[in-house]
């Protein structure tokens, strides 16, 4: 890796720590015989952690950069589990692409690129694919979003809908000065664990759509921010809660947002 390129658009800032690394993949707790998807493998210092640790299992990775291809067939040329994928994960069927592969128990574990860090995660939520486990090292700032609780001003769009399909936790706090380059921001571990028994949802592209529209403009209220739905119909349901439409998104637990979309959609 001495003459490798760090390219910035990418995202590479690698993770050097190793006793962080092994942090990483054991706080996955992969079952045997399963799949574990990466993405951005980059050094592959966590593929080959999670290639050791869980040797019964198979990892899947997804690397957009090229040019790590021989430094990656070269670190990998002993494992016979690992299989890299030079593509954008982000236009991957991932659907069709893991169907080769014979596995019990699906998983996700990788140090994302934090640009893409919500679009990999809504990919992995519209996949419908039955995930044990995804767990994430992303920027500080969007895990903190991710964990947020109700009427906190990290309290997304992103964190309703994401409450509606996870538990999520955090873990630990990644020091920026574990990676090469550093960046300019520390990092979180957060692990999404899939929620048994949740709600049913009668439309989730409606309810994801229609989350968004309340966030919309975070500091309007729901009368606001919702014109172009039945306000008489949202406000019976908000009454059950104690609320009316002069409420904002920010203070509605996801099971509001689920009990409003299934009335709509009823």
């Amino acid at each position: 890796m001495n003459e490798f390129k760090f390219k910035k658009k990418f995202g590479q800032n690698f993770l050097t720590n190793k006793a962080i690394i092994k942090k990483i993949a054991g706080v996955a707790d992969v079952k045997s015989n399963s799949l574990i998807i990466e993405v951005g493998p980059g050094s592959g210092n966590l593929t080959v952690m999670l290639a050791e640790l869980y040797k019964d299992s198979k990892i899947l990775a997804y690397e957009i950069d090229n040019s790590l291809d021989d430094i990656l067939s070269l670190r990998f040329k002993d494992f016979n589990n690992i299989k890299v994928l030079f593509s954008d994960f982000l236009k991957a069927n991932l659907n069709e692409d893991i169907n080769s592969f014979n596995y019990d128990n699906l998983y996700f574990v990788s140090n994302v690129p934090y640009y893409i860090t919500t679009p990999i995660l809504f990919k992995l939520v519209s996949s419908n694919l039955p995930f044990e486990k995804i767990v994430m090292m992303v920027q500080k700032e969007v895990g903190d979003r991710f964990c947020s609780s109700v009427s906190k001003k990290e309290y997304s769009a992103l964190t309703v809908i994401l409450n509606y399909f996870f538990n999520i936790k955090k873990e630990f706090i990644v020091d920026r000065n574990q990676f090469y380059p550093k960046p300019n921001v520390d990092s979180v571990v957060v692990s999404f664990t899939k929620r048994e028994n949740k709600e049913k949802v009668n439309d989730i592209d409606f309810f994801i759509e229609f989350v968004h529209d309340s966030f919309q403009f975070k500091r309007k209220t729901l009368r606001n921010n919702l014109k172009k739905y039945n306000l008489k119909t949202i406000e019976a349901v908000l009454a059950k809660y104690g609320y009316d439409l002069n409420v904002r998104a920010e203070v509605l637990d996801y099971k509001v947002f689920v009990d409003i979309v299934n009335t709509l959609k009823s």
